[in-house]
């Protein structure tokens, strides 16, 4: 049975534009001398501005520094303009990762470095915390390298968890534990590193498998539906749902300047097919060194948050 629905669920070769975005230049605009470092995190909140989460000078290294980012880790900007708006988390996080906004423009942001998830309002004020800091864990209260959150319209949420545990977790909107499933392997319904994770407005469940090259599809209570791969997807390190429930895929591939097919962002519609592909590997306006997450705004826009490359980048549809 999943042999037949494996074969169904492979993401369709069929033709699709050779590019319907295009890179704005010069976004987003930030003071002289100033660098956001490693952009891991991106999302767009209901009046356009953008969040990026990231590491200004710090790097992912074996073992964590135990002392946070002194400077500011989440920078907003206008996402018309790209005029720096305000900045804050500034002494809070070890090793920012994932950057996810509610449907009330609460910031939930998922820290590696201190094993924790993170519910923030829109001004920086701290609403919610799970996980035990520092400590690594795999069970109903703690983390082992949470990448991501994916939030629901009643406030519950569900988090990718991650790196060593390879589960996804839901919780209720007042952060109890509900259920799980996952688990390390490349059969269905496992992961192999669940990178980033968003839902649609079914509830939908899509996980990037990063390491297993897939995105795997989800019922609202984890059931298994289908999986998006092949060469078009690539390795999927970041994924969001636009208002039309088409899904954006950002491909961090393997970061090989001999395969630019490697690095990409990717627009399926809700089936599956490949409408739109767009970026190569490189480091000119419209390139990733490694895409790692992506967020599409009300507007249609889609933000890019490359890692390697230290920046974020801004793309517009392209209408005929």
């Amino acid at each position: 049975m999943w042999r037949v629905l494996l074969l169904v669920c492979v993401l369709s070769v069929r033709a699709f534009a050779e590019s319907r975005y295009e890179v704005v230049p010069h976004w987003p605009v930030l003071p002289e001398g100033r660098s956001l470092g490693v952009c891991a995190g991106v999302g767009v909140d209901s009046h356009g501005n953008v969040f990026v989460f990231h590491r200004n000078e710090r790097n992912w290294t074996a073992a964590f520094p135990e002392e946070p980012i002194a400077e500011p880790t989440i920078s907003v900007f206008d996402g018309q303009s790209g005029k720096l708006l305000t900045e804050w988390g500034a002494g809070e996080f070890i090793m920012p990762h994932g950057l996810t906004l509610d449907r009330e423009d609460n910031v939930w942001l998922t820290d590696v470095g201190r094993q924790q998830v993170f519910k923030y309002a829109h001004d920086g004020h701290l609403l919610l915390t799970l996980g035990e800091r520092g400590v690594a864990g795999s069970d109903q209260t703690h983390f082992n390298l949470p990448t991501d959150v994916a939030v629901l319209p009643d406030g519950s949420f569900y988090v990718s968890d991650g790196y060593r545990n390879t589960r996804v977790v839901k919780f209720d909107a007042a952060g109890h534990y509900q259920f799980e499933w996952g688990g390390k392997g490349t059969e269905p319904g496992k992961f192999r590193l669940p990178h980033g994770v968003a839902v649609d407005s079914h509830g939908r469940v899509f996980v990037c498998d990063r390491t297993n090259s897939r995105l795997q599809v989800f019922d609202p209570k984890g059931k298994f539906l289908a999986e998006w791969k092949g060469p078009q997807v690539g390795r999927p390190y970041g994924v969001s749902v636009a208002a039309n429930d088409h899904v954006f895929v950002i491909d961090g591939g393997d970061q090989l300047p001999n395969q630019p097919e490697h690095a990409k962002a990717v627009e399926l519609d809700p089936e599956g097919n490949v409408v739109a592909s767009f970026g190569s590997y490189g480091r000119d306006p419209g390139q990733f060194q490694l895409g790692h997450d992506i967020a599409v705004a009300p507007d249609g826009s889609v933000y890019v948050g490359d890692a390697k490359g230290k920046r974020v980048q801004k793309f517009v549809p392209v209408h005929p």
